[in-house]
């Protein structure tokens, strides 16, 4: 597999405009129950392909469609997917040396291919996860506290 490439570009105005009514047709036909949806594509020829699409997979694209739908650029990478040191610096927003410092301190596991660090795509996002929380919490005691002191926060 190919690494995924994180860097994108942002939607077109018309490309906004499609994914919008997209999102919107498609929402409505993701109300059944069933597991599979059966939708049909006519190419430039006229010729019609019928294809049997999981319903799972046209929830996925109904996210993307609304990302796409507000003006966001959109990656799917796989979960198990493992990304080079700079990929997943640029999902955490982060420099590559504060990475590898993250990884060598043991923050985020990684393995070796040759000389080159990987590190698996749920890896770096439980890593995130646990970052937001952990911020998340510092926050509320630091509101809790300027309520305390009546600091008009």
């Amino acid at each position: 597999m190919n690494a995924p490439t994180m860097a994108q570009t942002l939607p077109s105005a018309e490309d906004i405009a499609l994914a919008r009514e997209c999102g919107r047709v498609l929402s409505t036909i993701l109300t059944t129950r069933a597991e599979t949806q059966r939708i049909d594509f006519h190419d430039d020829q006229g010729t019609v392909r019928t294809v049997s699409i999981p319903t799972s997979a046209l929830r996925l694209l109904l996210d993307v469609l609304t990302e796409i739908g507000q003006g966001n650029a959109v990656s799917i990478i796989p979960i198990h997917a493992e990304l080079t040191t700079q990929e997943a610096a640029d999902l955490l927003n982060v420099s590559r040396p504060f990475l590898v410092q993250l990884l060598e301190k043991g923050e985020i596991p990684f393995h070796k291919v040759g000389t080159h660090r990987r590190v698996r795509y749920q890896d770096v996002i439980a890593y995130k996860n646990r970052i937001d929380a952990e911020r998340r919490k510092a926050l509320d005691a630091l509101a809790a506290q300027a309520q305390e002191l009546g600091m008009g926060y």
